[in-house]
């Protein structure tokens, strides 16, 4: 089957990082299936031999079937998901969106783009590195900085308070958005509503 694209929302698995500002492209997947069972309609993949959970939906906003899947390898390994997956289903890069935290965005603000650097992110890193290439496009969910750098991994790996948990879960609908404009319309379109222009 020919697929439009993949989304890949980046987390780490198991109970001890549920919830945490790490797994924030975990839970737009966990959004966006919860969207297709509504709208549409999802069924779950195989994803065993790509380490991750996978699933085929098709929303009408998309435009046709997409691959949505959660890596089960650690962050710092999602490259081991990603690249097998794109190969195995002949996807080029530039088909790939990766969902993921950026601690240089406030908390519930999105951009999206295609390519650029990791700025650190273990996870786009390794997905870089595995694929040969940074050129897919990212779709970038704000944490915020802590206050004191120091403190940059027990922020990724902890729980917001009340205040980030509200302005986090109020970006789901409009990273959505985003996600059905790229597939929709193109990346301009998509980083034009991320930023808020359209």
């Amino acid at each position: 089957m020919e697929y439009k694209g993949v989304l890949v929302g980046l987390g780490n698995s198991g109970p001890q990082y549920a919830g945490t500002r790490h797994n924030m492209g975990f839970l737009l997947v966990s959004a966006l299936l919860a969207q297709a069972e509504k709208e549409g309609k999802f069924n779950e993949l195989n994803g065993f031999h790509f380490s991750c959970e996978l699933h085929k939906i098709y929303i009408a906003r998309m435009g046709g079937a997409w691959l949505v899947a959660k890596p089960l390898t650690f962050m710092n390994e999602s490259g081991r998901c990603v690249q097998p997956l794109l190969a195995w289903h002949k996807l080029p890069p530039s088909r790939l969106v990766v969902a993921h935290d950026e601690l240089d965005i406030p908390a519930g603000v999105l951009r999206f783009k295609l390519g650029g650097g990791n700025a650190g992110h273990n996870g786009l890193k390794s997905i870089s590195e595995q694929l040969g290439t940074p050129d897919f496009c990212r779709l970038r969910m704000g944490i915020g900085r802590p206050q004191h750098n120091g403190d940059v991994l027990n922020w990724v790996l902890g729980r917001p308070d009340e205040t980030d948990a509200a302005l986090l879960f109020a970006a789901l609908p409009g990273a959505l958005d985003v996600l059905c404009a790229f597939a929709g319309k193109g990346l301009e379109a998509a980083v034009c509503l991320a930023r808020g222009l359209i």
